[in-house]
């Protein structure tokens, strides 16, 4: 009775951390360059399973038997969560401190007081002290590791290799570094990603789109989908929780009162 509470407890919490994460894709729809996530769920059974080889005991003697909890080996859990790159829609907006990259794989440098961060988004603007920053303050780097500075008294060009031009002169290039394997990347907050570096490779070639903004790549539909079906399970879980709790548990009080002695 008590194995039956356990695999319903184990099998909200995991639906809990999965409205987490549906909540947070919904709640940055309209940001810029945003990359939804994304869960895997399985259950511990299979996990050991695929895992046990690794483990330092062979799975047929009794040491081993630690390993393997016959209550919740079926409990649903998050084996993996991960980030959706894919590239959102991109939105025309003219102006021309937005820039959008092409790849999805590639990524503008910014700088942070706990070091070089990345970012896909692209809509920048020019701070009280002439430099190029995002949308929360941080300066955006060039390929020389310096903040960029721009002058406001010209009109800014930027063309599709990341160099910006100022009064017909090459003022700077943007430091935007190709990733390969997008797994190694790590979101810190503020839509931005820690990555190790030398895993990040200077890459300006064909790559950036001055007047345009990428999009969050989030299907908004989907993600009400998602929520309206995991809040349904968390009350068909805690309907379970409830019937242990009060009906089993009466039940079992109610026939142990009546046992002569």
């Amino acid at each position: 009775m008590i194995n039956g509470y356990y695999d319903a407890t184990g099998a909200m919490v995991t639906q809990f951390n999965r409205l987490n994460v549906i909540s947070n894709n919904l709640a940055n729809v309209n940001t810029y360059g945003f990359k939804q996530d994304d869960i895997i769920i399985g259950d511990y059974e299979r996990i050991f399973r695929e895992e046990r080889e690794n483990l330092p005991l062979e799975n047929n003697t009794k040491e081993a038997a630690k390993f393997l909890n016959r209550a919740i080996n079926k409990v649903p859990i998050i084996v993996e969560e991960y980030t959706n790159f894919s590239i959102g829609n991109l939105q025309k907006t003219s102006n021309p401190l937005d820039v959008a990259l092409k790849e999805k794989n590639q990524f503008f440098t910014i700088q942070t007081p706990t070091g070089e961060k990345l970012t896909r988004a692209g809509n920048f603007s020019i701070d009280s002290n002439g430099f190029l920053v995002n949308k929360d303050g941080f300066k955006v780097l060039n390929n020389k590791n310096k903040p960029i500075k721009l002058s406001s008294q010209y009109p800014i060009t930027i063309d599709q290799n990341g160099n910006i031009y100022q009064n017909k002169q090459k003022i700077a290039t943007f430091k935007i570094v190709r990733i390969d394997n997008l797994n190694t990347l790590k979101k810190v907050g503020n839509n931005m990603f820690d990555f190790i570096p030398n895993t990040a490779i200077i890459d300006n070639k064909n790559s950036t789109l001055q007047g345009y903004l990428e999009k969050s790549n989030v299907n908004p539909i989907r993600q009400m989908t998602n929520l309206i079906e995991t809040n349904r399970l968390v009350e068909q879980y805690q309907k379970v929780m409830t019937t242990f709790m009060d009906d089993l548990n009466r039940d079992a009080i109610e026939k142990l009162a009546n046992v002569r002695a």
